[in-house]
Parts: C-alpha cells; sequence; structure tokens
C-alpha cells in the first residue's frame, strides 16, 4: 500500500502544482554594425601623416565655411566690413577678415618625436605626460591650411575648448606683431543627422539581433511578421542596451572579483525576484566599451635578480616567457556564460590585445576559445571556416559605429576623450564628447598625440553623420546629457565609468535613449 503527502499529517512538504512556471523570454533588437573604422588587409605605413591634416580639412572646411558665411556676412565693425581670406597667408594687417583652418597647440609638455628618437625611445611604447595643459600661459595656438600657419591670440580663445586636429573659422584682424587678433569663432557643428531606422531600410537587421530568435525565445507582437518597408520601419523592441568599460580581469588584482561574479549573475538574471528578472529580460544587448583585461604585473624586481633586470632591459619592451595567459582566460569563461542567453559587442581599449594606434581593430577570435563558437566566421577542425550566426558575438573596431534598434550609435573605449583632456584645464568629460560632436570629428589628436594608422585616402574619424547615441568607455565618472544641433539634432551623450573603480554599468532604453545606472555591490 502507497503513502501519499496527502496521507502523512503535519508535513511541511507540498506536491507540484503540475501548472508550468511562466517562462521568461529575453527582448531581441535589430542590429547593424557598420565598418567604419576597419582597416584594410593591405596596411602600409610608408605615406606622411600630413595627407590627414590635408583630407580633414578639404572634408569640413565647406561645413565650417558655411557658417562662418552666414554669420559674418554682413558683419561691420568701425565702418568697415568683413572680408573672407582664401587662405591664412592672404590675412592683411589692419584688415577685418575671417578664415578657416587646422588649429595647432603648441604646448612644453607635449611630447616631442624628435626628443624621442635622439633618446632612442621610437622602438618601445610612447612615453606620454598625464596633462599637457598648464596654467603659466606658454601655450601657443595657430591656425594653419595648405599655405601657411598664423598665430592666434584673444580673449575669446578662452571662452572655447580647443585642441590640435580640429578645424575652425575665425574672424580677427592682424596686429602689429603678425598675430591674428581673434573676435569671434565658428565651429563645423553637428553634422546631419540621419532618421532612425535609416541603415535597416537599407539592408536587412544582422543576425544576433531580430534574426537571432533560434538562440533565444521572444515574445512577437501580433504583426511580428509582417516584412520591412521603406515606408514601414522595423517596430521598437521595448528593450534595453547594456553598456559596460572597464571589467579589467586579472591574475593579480581580485579586488573585483565578486563584483564580476555578481554582474554576471545580473545580466543572466540569476538569483533574483521574478520582477527583477523580468527587468532584466528586457536587455537586448551588452556592449563592452574597451579595457577588458588588465595586463599590469605589480611584482618587484629583486635588486639580486640579474634574469628580471635583464627582462626589463630588453629593447622591445616584451618578453614571451613573462606573457599571462590567465586574464584572457578569465575575459572568455565570462563571455562563453552569457553569450548563450545574451548578444555581446566588445570594443577594445587600451589595455587590449589589440594594436595600440588608432583605430584599434577588432581583438582576434583566437583570444576566445570558447566564446569563438559565438562570431560570423567559426574556423573548422581542417583550417576551412564556416559561417556563424553573424554578430552575436561581434568582436569590433575601436572607434565603432552601428545601428542598433534603429538608432545610429558611436562608441569609442576612451582614448579620444583621455587625450583631449591633455589638453585643456577642465574635467567636464561630457564636455569634451560635446566639443567632438560639434568638431565633427571623433578623433581630433590624432595622429599628433594619439597614434594613429596614416590614412591617405580618407580620414574616418571625421563624422560624416550625427549619431543618436554617443557613448565613451574607461572614463572616471558616469555622466550623461542631451546636445542639440542648429538643424534639430540630437545625441544623447554617456560616459561609462570604469567597472573596476564604479562597479556600475549603464542601461539605455531602446525607446527612448533615456539612461539608467546601475551600481552593483556586494555590501
Amino acid at each position: 500500500m502507497s503513502t501519499t503527502l496527502e496521507d502523512v499529517p503535519g508535513n511541511l512538504l507540498r506536491k507540484p502544482s503540475g501548472k508550468p512556471e511562466n517562462e521568461l523570454q529575453r527582448t531581441a533588437s535589430s542590429y547593424k554594425p557598420l565598418h567604419s573604422f576597419s582597416l584594410n588587409k593591405e596596411k602600409s605605413y610608408q605615406q606622411q601623416f600630413a595627407d590627414m591634416y590635408f583630407l580633414r580639412l578639404t572634408k569640413l572646411k565647406p561645413a565650417v565655411e558655411q557658417i562662418a558665411s552666414a554669420a559674418w556676412a554682413e558683419t561691420v565693425i568701425g565702418g568697415e566690413p568683413c572680408k573672407k581670406a582664401e587662405r591664412v597667408l592672404d590675412i592683411r594687417q589692419g584688415e577685418l577678415c575671417w578664415v578657416s583652418g587646422t588649429v595647432y597647440i603648441d604646448m612644453p609638455l607635449k611630447p616631442d618625436i624628435l626628443e624621442d628618437v635622439s633618446k632612442d625611445r621610437w622602438i618601445s611604447a610612447p612615453i606620454t605626460n598625464d596633462k599637457y595643459y598648464s596654467e603659466d600661459g606658454t601655450i601657443s595656438i595657430s591656425l594653419e591650411d595648405e599655405s601657411g600657419r598664423v598665430p592666434l591670440t584673444g580673449e575669446v580663445l578662452k571662452d572655447y575648448t580647443l585642441v590640435t586636429g580640429c578645424i575652425i573659422a575665425v574672424l580677427g584682424t592682424e596686429n602689429a606683431d603678425g598675430d591674428l587678433e581673434v573676435i569671434d569663432i565658428k565651429l563645423p557643428e553637428l553634422p546631419p543627422q540621419p532618421d532612425r531606422w535609416a541603415v535597416s531600410k537599407q539592408q536587412p537587421a544582422a543576425n544576433g539581433g531580430t534574426a537571432g530568435k533560434s538562440k533565444r525565445k521572444v515574445v512577437k507582437d501580433e504583426d511580428d511578421d509582417e516584412e520591412m518597408t521603406d515606408s514601414q520601419p522595423p517596430k521598437s523592441s521595448g528593450g534595453k542596451i547594456a553598456i559596460v568599460s572597464g571589467l579589467s580581469f586579472s591574475s593579480h588584482d581580485a579586488s573585483h572579483a565578486i563584483e564580476l561574479s555578481l554582474l554576471l549573475e545580473y545580466l543572466l538574471g540569476e538569483a533574483l525576484d521574478p520582477n527583477a528578472q523580468q527587468e532584466l529580460s528586457q536587455i537586448s544587448r551588452l556592449i563592452i566599451a574597451g579595457n577588458s583585461i588588465s595586463l599590469e604585473d605589480p611584482r618587484p624586481v629583486a635588486d639580486g635578480d640579474k634574469d628580471s633586470k635583464d627582462k626589463q632591459q630588453k629593447k622591445y619592451g616584451y618578453d614571451a616567457s613573462s606573457y599571462n595567459a590567465l586574464p584572457s582566460q578569465l575575459l572568455d569563461e565570462f563571455l562563453s556564460a552569457l553569450l548563450p542567453s545574451l548578444p555581446v559587442t566588445l570594443l577594445p581599449g587600451s589595455r587590449d590585445p589589440a594594436n595600440a594606434s588608432y583605430p584599434q581593430q577588432p581583438i582576434h577570435a583566437a583570444m576566445f576559445p570558447k566564446s569563438r563558437v559565438y562570431t560570423t566566421v567559426q574556423p573548422s577542425k581542417d583550417g576551412s571556416s564556416s559561417n556563424g550566426e553573424s554578430n552575436w558575438f561581434d568582436t569590433v573596431t575601436n572607434p565603432w559605429e552601428g545601428e542598433v534598434d534603429g538608432w545610429r550609435v558611436l562608441g569609442t573605449g576612451g582614448q579620444n576623450i583621455d587625450d583631449i583632456f591633455k589638453y585643456v584645464g577642465s574635467d567636464d568629460r561630457l564636455g569634451m564628447m560635446e566639443c567632438t560632436a560639434r568638431w565633427r570629428l571623433s578623433a581630433p589628436t590624432a595622429p599628433d598625440t594619439l597614434w594613429s594608422y596614416p590614412f591617405q585616402d580618407d580620414d574616418p574619424f571625421v563624422m560624416q553623420t550625427c549619431p543618436h547615441l554617443y557613448f565613451v568607455g574607461c572614463q572616471p565618472t558616469f555622466g550623461t546629457r542631451v546636445v542639440t544641433g542648429p538643424e534639430g539634432q540630437a545625441v544623447r551623450l554617456v560616459a561609462v565609468p570604469s567597472f573596476t573603480e564604479s562597479h556600475e554599468l549603464v542601461l539605455v532604453d531602446s525607446d527612448t535613449l533615456d539612461v539608467t545606472r546601475v551600481k552593483i555591490s556586494a555590501v
């Protein structure tokens, strides 16, 4: 005779109800990467860097001159009308004129390539100062074009953030010292902004977005199967885009290991109540914005350790025997745990295993033996390639440009803003991001103080279109604001803090671009 739970008096057990639990379904998103910063397979460093400045000036000069001409066309000061100087060398002393060109700033603390060569520092990584800016007034600002260079002076220069490489138009008159006394400045302003879903209307959404439904279960609207046309853009997903940076997986620093584990559980929705899991199911994609690996080795070198001293004196600064694969293995394990549920876009940073010069190319899939099965192309045993599910695990360039849920997105690992920070006396990182947008340059200081590939046919750092979302990773603190342009452009700026220091990630609403900051704490 069998006994059931109902027959046992006073038991604390309850049999299953037989009703299935509500199955959570992660929101899918439309995702289309743009390869704006990809280099050709055949890279050449034989050309001069000056070509980049000529290309940049050629592209941005018409835009800034259009704004300057509209603003100063009828300007009359002291009875003298304003005239346009076609070149810097056409400026005449005592005449009120305006001219456009490229800014060059000379600072005593800036690195000098000739000094580096003379001291045999050209074969190793660049030696840079934390700050080029100084309060002693030794900064010299000039404006140059293909004809020559003229020094700029005037109190109005203090009201603008300027760095080497940006294109501006200045209004003023040449003084007795041969300097151009500036009374007004115009910037190129925000570039034209495309409509939402502009890229998806031209090309179908990539797998890993709405096409990635074989990997996860997605709630469908009643008319979700309708084909997209130019007059009917894709419907909003109602999801959220998670952005994090500075994970800094390390073999020696375990100070934030608990927070990294909690971050993984948070993104996967584990160990949380059903209401929180329902909210987390709206996260449709994770973007990792640089510095996922920490390569610093804190081990001190003993005075009597001759081998260690020899390693320190390696001429090329690298010793294969000191390579530590553990940080990349930890990152690979982290990604492999996420990827079955959540697609990931990975940008390299200054500390990641990618090329040091801008734009950084994608981290090679060989660094991720467990996660690379989710990349676009999967290597097979015989050495050939087989197509994987496109863009589910997308290792991209830094900077990176793409379309996510219809929004045009531009993101970097932070080196462009970190380098601009060295030129100015302000700590306003969002202000620096706004300046790059109004300059139409994602990396204006490249190639002067930010190492860059010597482009000869095109300058990819020039913003051809205005993004809707512009994020920069590895920043000291979180910040966000919306900036607008003269033609109705609106850009959501997001400074993403380093997770190592802040234990924070950012959630961006896919419908409104509203930003939420999430704190991961073990306390």
